[in-house]
């Protein structure tokens, strides 16, 4: 493919696999380390090896401080809240100080190196202050999605054991104001763990009411701080101590807290923000997404600031905040040269204004690249934001334990060929291999499992929240020497992977071991359909049968029925009639998470008859009433 030979991917591809040493080593220099390390990984430490064993750094000085002498009035954060109606923007020396009195109001209520304390909070400055000052004193934070229900925040507040907890009184959603302080006191009164303080910041849509001798108000704290002249300085601590825990969505029982280091991660990140992104120092980056998530913690907070670029703090919605050109007006007033959010944005945007009317309004001219992962970005939705855009348009995958992206097109090394449905090829560090069941490795082109050869690259988990042994159950013995990802796709004779759902997203229909990832493809490629799912439900004759779920553009006038006759047609025309694909249903809207994850597991249980709890992440609990009532509508739900 002669378009490559003007990428260097391929050479700096192959340099970081034939010498990791020596690649991580040189990345290394990005960082500012109080003892840099000597070496850099080490094999026989931690559960399969730690990177930088012997480094010393401190990852809000790398975030915040080492940028105030160079560039200290250049914005930090710009904060843009459509659903309150304000605008504001810190520079790193204000981010700074702010970090520096939360710190010390953080150790003044006992918390010191190791400890660890819960986030809880919406998309507001100070969320990210409040990361950053954990990072600062040492403290492992660990965030958990604002508004998330009692039952699950003190399953993490069980798990994590907090010795403090930093929240704000209530959340903004475009017509509601959710009040976090009585889910926060249920969720304290219900775990055995208890947390010493709860600092809360007061917001003034909703204040909460104040527990004395537990609960601080969080400006008042830190106004006595300044006042008092106090700031937390930096904590050494060693690249392989935590940075922070993290519990995977979703999750039942004892939940999974994936665990980030401080050195690897601030390397990666570093990488990534130029080699993957593109992204200069002082240029703004826009992740619009939550610090609840993986994706915040990455690329709203920690990347950005490290990279001395200015993040976009977004406290709204692709629609309805107030319309589908909310993302148009804020990369056009930030000067956001990139913007990185999950597939379902576009598709909401793309449903609501399927001609991208209100894009007209704005300067989008500085505008260089979308990014789009946390789900797969089917062609259909691509093409149409290259259309409107008339920028690369780059889906990329990667996952909460993994930190940062597994795949990608390196826009920083010059860009690849995009190919539709293609995440495209593996970043430096990650060995991707296709595997069948027993663990050989299949042929260009055939669906397997997709498994990382150890050892994971730096920013990757080293192992989850005191529970070495659950890392290993989950992630490591299913492939011996190899992380599984629990993905299924494959990869082409050019080596660019496609990701075609999670494993178990792969269906079962008379022995054919098909992908629900490629129907869906082939829905959303109807021109009617906004967004869709397909999910495998039983089939006593066939073991499983696809069936389609879609959501129809704006406008659409047309008959449902005539679409779910189109679309059953499409599928056999483009699939064949292997896939036995007979059921499509058209539905207002799909179960989702927060972070706009499709939530296609809890959608066949309903649909195989099986018992289903409600997902701790859903976004609006009454959808699923929605899907069960279509699909007993069809006479399908069991």
């Amino acid at each position: 493919m002669t378009a490559q030979s003007k990428s260097r991917y391929a050479e700096i591809y192959a340099a970081a696999k034939n010498d990791p040493e020596a690649f991580w080593s040189e990345a290394a220099k990005a960082i500012s380390w109080v003892k840099a390390p000597t070496k850099a990984f080490d094999g026989s430490q931690g559960v399969y090896g730690r990177w930088f064993p012997d480094g010393e750094l401190n990852t809000c000085f790398n975030a915040v401080d080492r940028h105030v002498a160079s560039r200290g009035t250049q914005t930090a954060l710009i904060y843009d809240s459509p659903v309150t109606g304000t605008q504001r923007r810190i520079t790193y020396k204000e981010l700074l100080a702010e970090v520096e009195a939360l710190g010390a109001v953080l150790q003044d209520r006992g918390v010191t190196k190791g400890d660890t304390v819960i986030v809880y909070m919406p998309m507001i400055p100070e969320a990210v202050v409040a990361m950053l000052a954990c990072a600062r004193i040492g403290a492992v934070h660990s965030v958990v999605f604002g508004g998330f229900a009692a039952k699950e925040l003190a399953t993490r507040i069980e798990d994590a054991k907090p010795k403090l907890i930093l929240a704000a009184s209530c959340g903004i959603e475009p017509n509601r104001v959710v009040a976090y302080k009585p889910l926060l006191d249920e969720a304290i009164s219900l775990s055995s763990a208890k947390p010493d303080a709860v600092v809360m910041f007061q917001r003034p849509q909703a204040a909460a009411s104040m527990i004395a001798g537990r609960d601080h108000d969080w400006a008042e704290a830190v106004a006595a701080a300044k006042a008092a002249g106090k700031k937390a300085p930096c904590v050494t601590v060693k690249a392989t101590d935590p940075l922070y825990v993290l519990y995977t969505s979703g999750t039942t029982g004892r939940p999974k807290g994936v665990v980030r280091d401080n050195g690897g991660y601030c390397v990666a990140l570093a990488w990534s923000m130029r080699g993957l992104y593109d992204i200069r120092p002082g240029e703004v980056f826009w992740t619009a997404s939550d610090v609840g998530w993986v994706v915040g913690h990455s690329y709203i907070v920690y990347g950005p600031l490290i990279n001395g670029s200015t993040s976009v703090v977004y406290e709204g919605k692709p629609v309805g905040t107030p319309d589908p050109g909310a993302f148009w007006r804020v990369i056009s007033e930030t000067g956001a040269k990139a913007l990185f959010t999950a597939p379902t944005a576009f598709r909401a945007i793309k449903k609501e204004d399927p001609k991208a009317e209100h894009l007209k309004k704005y300067d989008l001219s500085g505008f260089r690249a979308l990014f789009l992962a946390g789900e797969r970005a089917d062609p259909d939705t691509v093409k149409w934001a290259e259309d409107i855009l008339k920028v690369p348009v780059i889906d990329h995958w990667w996952q909460t334990e993994t930190g940062w992206g597994i795949a990608g097109n390196p826009l920083g090394l010059g860009a690849l060929p995009v190919k539709h449905g293609s995440p495209t090829v593996p970043m430096p560090g990650y060995d991707v291999q296709i595997v069948d069941e027993g663990g050989k490795p299949v042929g260009p082109n055939t669906m397997g499992s997709i498994v990382i050869k150890l050892p994971l690259p730096p920013g990757n988990l080293p192992t989850l929240w005191n529970a070495d042994d659950r890392f290993r159950q989950s992630y490591l013995e299913t492939f011996p020497g190899f992380y599984n990802t629990s993905d299924a796709g494959f990869v082409d004779a050019d080596g660019y992977l496609f990701i075609m759902g999670r494993t178990d997203d792969i269906i079962n229909v008379a022995g054919h071991r098909l992908s629900t990832g490629g129907m869906e493809e082939v829905l959303a490629s109807h021109p009617d359909v906004a967004e869709c799912a397909v999910i495998g439900i039983k089939d006593q004759l066939k073991g499983e049968q696809p069936c389609g779920f879609v959501v129809l553009k704006a406008g659409v006038n047309r008959s449902p029925l005539d679409i779910e006759k189109e679309i059953v047609g499409l599928v056999r025309d483009k699939i064949g009639p292997v896939a036995a694909f007979k059921i499509a249903i058209t539905v207002n809207r799909l179960p989702k998470t927060r972070s706009g994850k499709i939530l296609r597991g809890t959608m066949k249980k309903i649909a195989d008859g099986d018992a289903w709890a409600m997902p701790a992440t859903i976004d609006d609990p009454a959808v699923l009433d929605e899907i069960a009532a279509s699909l007993k509508a069809k006479g399908i739900a069991g």
